[in-house]
């Protein structure tokens, strides 16, 4: 084993881990698939083990794969704190940041959270509204930047991820036949819009049983075994099933998250605070409680 782990390979393996494959790694890590390859060989060189399973085809990880995963994770995360730090620790202000309750609990905690540590004198201002209501108050200037969900109307802005929509109910509720019970957001939203359209173009009866303008309350709805829903992948707990073709539920096109920054320029506390999480949402993984363990996606 060498006496020292060269953060470059410790990013490529991350990043195959997160995205599943090497070509999708080489894209967020901008190299090619055959240099991904290599970096990951010369990874498994440097610990002295194999670090991946036998089907390259299907990736997975040796247990020897998953003790370096949280270890590469802590030391990137740690590195990308010191950078930022010493990038400019002189940034101060307070910056109003809006985001619906989804992303707010689900994709930002650790990436506010080493914001926090990376510039402690910038004070964070957190709104969390749904995605029509927080472009409202972007052109009424009550909130600095926004990352929302994409609307049909909305003005162009920088895509900082896509999510994955899926169909989830309770491990008991079996929707296969019949009237599909819907717990939803309320109109206006993509969500909603997005499960209508294709029901309708399945041709599967529904019907709106619950109706929440929080996930939270969607969440419960589901909990409780009285309807399904649509949410993004990332905020699949391991309480919910996904459901598709076996319940004869269409299959649903995936969603933007877009940061919008208010119409007037904006200070240097919140234009650094907009880069640092546009760098990093793409990339991050879904927040999971300790109950929930992790995942090789």
């Amino acid at each position: 084993m060498e006496s020292e782990f060269d953060l470059s390979l410790l990013r490529t393996f991350v990043a195959i881990v997160e995205t599943g494959g090497l070509t999708t790694a080489g894209r967020v890590v901008g190299r090619t698939q055959p240099a991904v390859s290599h970096q990951a060989k010369r990874l498994e060189c440097a610990v002295g083990r194999p670090i991946f399973g036998s089907d390259k085809r299907h990736l997975t990880l040796t247990r020897e794969g998953e003790i370096l995963l949280g270890y590469a994770r802590n030391m990137l995360k740690l590195n990308d704190e010191l950078r930022a730090r010493f990038a400019s620790p002189e940034v101060e202000g307070r910056v109003r940041l809006g985001t619906p309750d989804l992303y707010a609990a689900y994709l930002l905690p650790g990436i506010l959270g080493s914001f926090s540590r990376a510039y402690p004198r910038i004070e964070i201002e957190l709104r969390c509204q749904r995605s029509i209501f927080l472009a409202a108050a972007l052109r009424n200037e009550e909130i600095d930047l926004a990352i929302v969900t994409r609307q049909p109307d909305m003005k162009p802005g920088h895509v900082v991820r896509r999510e994955q929509l899926v169909w989830v109910s309770s491990s008991t509720l079996r929707p296969e036949r019949g009237s599909v019970p819907l717990a939803l957001l309320p109109e206006g939203s993509v969500y909603r819009s997005r499960a209508l359209e294709a029901l309708g173009r399945a041709k599967r009866r529904w019907e709106i049983t619950s109706i929440s303008d929080s996930i939270a309350g969607l969440q419960a709805a589901v909990y409780a075994g009285l309807a399904i829903t649509v949410l993004p992948r990332c905020a699949v707990s391991p309480a919910m099933r996904c459901l598709g073709a076996p319940e004869d539920l269409p299959s649903l096109a995936p969603i933007d998250l877009v940061m919008l920054k208010r119409p007037k320029s904006l200070g240097a506390a919140a234009e650094q605070l907009a880069e640092y999480v546009a760098q990093r949402l793409e990339a991050v993984e879904p927040f999971r409680s300790h109950e929930d363990g992790g995942a090789f996606r």
